[in-house]
């Protein structure tokens, strides 16, 4: 029997010499070998292996190598050097980590890298003006930013409340200098932005959200409704609303309300009086719209028009005629009859175009499109809009108060099922009507740290959440440009359904006297300025103001 050798056991190996065997068999390296203190550490014989669940989108990104006599990058720049709206450019955003030296209660936002490059000047406007043009769309929300803080806006005394409040119900114009240089400590400034913030609403539901109301069934549903159920409440409900309604176009008639808004969960209206955007009469757009509807209008006798499908009519008619005169330029023997040389002409008669079928004998045995199918066929660019804002009605003059009865007794104005059944229209309003309750707009003013490029820089913000009226929009900018010095950006979120409220709708008389209008509408409670914005013919088309940047006091904006 062999002697007992301390530290051995023939029959298990130890479990360092076991685990040291496996990590040897897994790496398929040679037999371990300690190197000395201080050498070199050995490079591995085998590839990396690759992760099996990385993808393109997540896997990392080695930094391409400079090459020899390329520059270098440039220097990171100031992040006012940029147009503001590159800041929200979505591509080539890196979401990397935050720094170290920042706080856990301050907010981050992250900017792309390249805030040096210019922006493209297909995008840019040519010029910067004082002012920008009118925007009749809703706004939903509002993203005021400067390098100046907002702190002036924030926890309002309830005397410089109360002052706002008095100044809007009496129509009091602010008048501001040209910069502040305490915003915090005036008084005139904080007053007047109370007083910028007011709006009417009709009706008044304080557990519900009753802006905006197209799509807004997921944001109701859950709510409390008594009215569902209950036909004796809906009743109720609507004769109230149709005195508001009949208020707000009574003030509208007399000048003396210069603008309002019928939202439904279908559709929009703007009543806008006369004297706005170019049009010395009362005008009302409708949109989105649909066939039936507008069917229902010509039954009720409202002479309305369509401006994008006239238009598009007109333009197919100029290059059909255009295409002829060439045709018969090169053939002179087209479109001419073999007799007499005359153009023939199509009939429109649906019965005589069917004829053809009794004289084959055949008409019992193929069926005939019906009256209603003929009709759709006629009208399929009117159906083929139906839903987009191509969809655009338009109303004048004394038809707006054929209009207004049409709303008033349309049943298909309110919703028969849903979580908006019952519910009547949103009426939305600058001034005060019979029935309308005063809302003010949130506002909440914010501290953010820009990332632009390895560093950070403070950036000062101020949110506006509510249905901003283009009245509001203009007096908060009037205010701005005083209080931040003329230097501040803003990103603005529409209400799509309102942005073709931008359409110009080409009435302009030649004798319309500007002047005299706008001394008429002095009384409707909009300030001098914001009447004078509001009188210019639209500009936008389809579109809407989606950013807008001041420097300097002057306006540059990006729809």
């Amino acid at each position: 029997m062999a002697a007992a050798v301390p530290g051995y056991s023939p029959g298990f190996k130890k479990p360092p010499a076991t685990l040291r065997l496996k990590r040897k068999r897994a790496r398929r390296s040679e037999p371990d070998a300690r190197q000395p203190c201080g050498a070199a550490p050995r490079a591995r014989s085998a590839p990396a292996r690759r992760n099996p669940f990385s993808s393109l989108d997540n896997a990392p990104r080695r930094p391409a190598r400079r090459q020899q006599g390329e520059p270098a990058p440039p220097e990171r720049g100031h992040a006012s050097a940029a147009p503001f709206w590159q800041f929200f450019e979505s591509a080539g955003e890196d979401q990397g980590a935050r720094g170290a030296g920042l706080s856990e209660g301050t907010d981050v936002l992250v900017l792309p890298e390249d805030l040096h490059l210019p922006v493209p000047a297909a995008d840019v406007p040519t010029s910067l003006r004082h002012e920008f043009p009118a925007d009749w769309s809703i706004k939903t929300r509002l993203l005021f930013m400067s390098s100046r803080p907002f702190t002036w806006a924030e926890h309002l005394k309830a005397q410089e409340e109360a002052q706002g409040f008095a100044r809007h119900c009496r129509a009091v114009e602010m008048e501001l200098p040209q910069s502040v240089q305490e915003p915090k400590l005036s008084t005139e400034l904080r007053c007047a932005f109370q007083q910028s913030l007011v709006y009417w609403l009709h009706p008044s539901l304080p557990w519900l959200q009753l802006f905006p109301r197209i799509g807004a069934d997921r944001k109701v549903a859950g709510k409390a409704c008594p009215w569902a159920q209950d036909e004796a409440l809906q009743q109720a409900l609507m004769s109230d609303w149709s005195v508001s309604f009949t208020s707000l176009y009574n003030l509208l008639k007399a000048k003396l309300c210069p603008y309002f808004y019928v939202c439904t969960y279908q559709f929009t209206v703007l009543f806008r009086a006369a004297g706005l955007a170019g049009s010395d009469v009362i005008t009302a757009m409708i949109s989105p719209t649909t066939r039936g509807l507008r069917e229902a209008m010509r039954n009720e006798g409202i002479e309305f028009s369509l401006p994008f499908v006239e238009e598009s009519r007109s333009k197919k008619q100029k290059n059909s005629e255009g295409n002829l005169e060439t045709e018969v330029a090169e053939h002179p023997e087209v479109g001419r009859s073999p007799e007499d040389g005359e153009e023939a002409v199509p009939s429109d008669d649906d019965d005589d175009g069917f004829s053809w079928l009794e004289e084959m004998g055949v008409q019992d045995k193929v069926k005939k499109p019906d009256a209603i199918s003929i009709k759709l066929r006629k009208e399929k660019h009117e159906v083929q809009v139906d839903h987009r804002p191509e969809s655009l009605t338009v109303v004048k003059g004394a038809n707006t108060f054929t209009l207004l009865n049409f709303l008033i007794n349309c049943k298909s104005l309110v919703a028969v099922a849903g979580p908006q059944a019952g519910l009547p229209p949103t009426l939305l309003s600058p001034v005060a009507f019979r029935g309308g309750t005063m809302q003010t707009l949130k506002a909440r003013s914010m501290n953010a740290k820009a990332r632009v490029r390895l560093a950070y820089e403070d950036i000062f913000s101020l949110e506006i959440v509510g249905p901003v009226l283009p009245h509001s929009l203009h007096l908060l900018t009037v205010l701005l440009r005083s209080a931040q010095r003329g230097a501040f950006s803003a990103v603005l979120y529409t209400h799509e359904p309102t942005a073709v409220f931008n359409t110009n709708l080409g009435n302009a008389s030649t004798a319309f006297k500007k002047e005299a209008v706008s001394e008429d509408l002095l009384k409707c409670g909009l300030h001098s300025k914001t009447l004078d914005q509001l009188s210019q013919v639209p500009t936008l088309g389809k579109c809407s103001i989606r950013f807008l940047e001041m420097k300097d006091y002057a306006c540059a904006w990006k729809p």
